[in-house]
């Protein structure tokens, strides 16, 4: 887990890592960089962090620092340049969504990989302007991300890159976007459009596919309240949704998005979820609240049913 804890001397940027599902922890040194945040920070600054083996791990945000030794040692690492919103680990390869700081906000959008083990970095595309704000889903070797109205679905570590039109369109509510995609081992996918909103909620509609986004089916509607918000997969049929107004909630469906139920609500002005994922079928991960917000301390929470109850971990 990346985070902050007091110090003496700023940045006080920690990690702290656990090896029995958050029984206890253990601290870890951390990249010398403030936490920051994709759309407000500007110079060098932390706000990610994802390992692809228990020795080989990347923290990333405006820069990138690599560890090959559990965390122990860290260097910094060659980036893609500009701000990385979003990295993941698929096929032996990084996979990393990155976006420049210009005058009127994140531009020139794009999809990049490298070899695990280091090397260049490699454009695979460009994407539409704010595209890839849901993170890139991975799942079982395919990897996928929004890119406008489509999506890109990546195979072969980013040598195999297939692009699909969504339904998003077609949705009942007028003016749909495509907010996020999930990846259903091993040819599922899953989409979270949103359309109509009004005093803290939106039209939310949940299509699935099951040829990596050929064609897709529309499976039903999650609850309106939230603006927005991140799907995830842990299991083939079993999605989570993290979604935020003047609350935040977490929508869970066992049944491929045909029916949802309300399993998280927290009466918070809107804090917000980061980094919703899952790490096994059963085993999910959830940030409630933003470290690099002063006044947002951030809270880890896990759950070890696929999504269907979770609990808050005491670090």
């Amino acid at each position: 887990m990346l985070g902050a804890a007091p110090c003496r001397h700023a940045p006080c940027t920690s990690i702290a890592r656990t090896l029995d599902r958050g029984v206890s922890w253990r601290g870890l040194p951390a990249p010398v960089v403030p936490l920051g945040e994709p759309y407000a920070s500007t110079g060098p600054a932390a706000w990610g962090i994802r390992f692809a083996t228990p020795e080989n791990g990347f923290v990333f945000g405006n820069g990138l620092w690599v560890t090959t030794d559990g965390g122990e040692h860290w260097s910094a690492g060659a980036s893609p340049g500009g701000a990385m919103l979003s990295l993941e680990i698929t096929g032996h390869q990084v996979l990393a969504v990155t976006a420049r700081h210009g005058p009127d906000g994140l531009t020139g959008w794009a999809l990049s990989r490298r070899a695990l083990g280091g090397g260049p970095w490699t454009r695979i595309t460009a994407l539409a302007d704010n595209s890839g704000t849901g993170g890139i889903a991975a799942q079982a070797g395919v990897a996928a991300v929004v890119d406008g109205p489509s999506v890109l679905v990546i195979s072969n570590g980013g040598l195999t890159v297939t692009k699909h039109a969504t339904p998003c369109p077609a949705a009942r509510s007028p003016f749909p976007v495509v907010t996020s995609v999930a990846a259903e081992a091993p040819h599922g996918l899953a989409l979270l459009c949103t359309g109509q909103g009004y005093t803290g909620h939106t039209d939310k509609t949940v299509y699935v596919s099951g040829d990596l986004g050929a064609t897709w089916t529309r499976a039903g509607h999650p609850a309106s309240a939230g603006d927005g918000g991140m799907i995830a997969a842990s299991a083939a049929g079993h999605l989570t949704i993290a979604t935020t107004s003047a609350a935040s909630w977490l929508y869970y469906s066992a049944d491929n998005g045909k029916t949802w139920r309300t399993v998280v609500t927290y009466l918070d002005g809107g804090q917000g979820w980061n980094d919703l994922g899952f790490t096994t079928t059963r085993d999910g991960v959830v940030i409630h609240g933003h470290p690099a917000y002063g006044d947002l301390l951030g809270q880890l929470l896990l759950t070890d049913n696929g999504g269907l109850t979770w609990h808050a971990v005491t670090f």
